[in-house]
């Protein structure tokens, strides 16, 4: 277990240089690997580890120099992110409650999530499509609480086209500065620092709103 916690934050934080390995060892298959990674992220609610903002940002940045083509990453990882969040609303209406509180969901991830969803209501689709843990989460709680299909898949579509061209444009335009480029460690580091301030303050806000109380 220690092992695998070792490899994911080295790949996280050293993204580029793996990416990089795996454009060289498996060519076109780079496509359908971000797309799996992107799509479990996103759609299975036991692997909210996996990276999600630094990889599109990465990837973009590989686009940027002609490793990897930029229209064909805007159009695979926008639907791996729809299909993603769609897969895991269905899995929270028929198995939500039965995967409550076993080994495979944290509880504490859920009330997250939820207090996310007493804030911001239905948006919290779209605005958790930027925050780690909370974005893997978040179609698992509205399939769990019966949200309409309807209502959450225009939620569902506008989040994850905002989400991934956000980052790829990002990363596309900005990630191949020299500056960017010698320190992109910390590019990342403060990319996920970034993307959890929403939770880290909402959680705030409802602890002292509780003790208020």
């Amino acid at each position: 277990m220690t092992d695998i916690v070792t490899f994911l934050i080295d790949f996280v934080l050293h993204i580029d240089r793996h990416l990089d390995v795996i454009i060289r060892d498996y060519g076109a298959l780079t496509y359908l690997i971000l797309f799996l990674i992107i799509f479990m992220e996103t759609g299975l609610v036991v692997t909210p580890f996996l990276p999600g903002d630094s990889l599109l940002f990465a990837a973009a940045t590989f686009a940027a120099i002609g490793s990897l083509n930029l229209i064909w990453l805007i159009l695979l990882l926008v639907t791996a992110a729809i299909l993603g969040d769609a897969t895991n609303y269905f899995i929270g209406h028929r198995l939500g409650n039965r995967l409550i509180n076993t080994r495979w969901v944290k509880k504490e991830y859920l009330d997250k999530t939820h207090r996310f969803y007493e804030k911001h209501g239905g948006k919290t689709i779209i605005i958790a499509r930027f925050v780690p843990i909370v974005r893997t989460f978040a179609p698992f709680v509205a399939g769990v609480g019966e949200m309409s299909y309807r209502r959450f898949a225009s939620f569902n579509v506008i989040g994850g086209v905002l989400w991934v061209l956000s980052f790829l444009l990002a990363g596309y335009f900005f990630g191949n500065i020299p500056i960017v480029r010698q320190n992109f460690g910390i590019v990342i580091i403060a990319i996920i620092i970034i993307s959890v301030l929403p939770a880290i303050i909402a959680w705030f806000g409802a602890h002292k709103s509780g003790q208020k109380n």
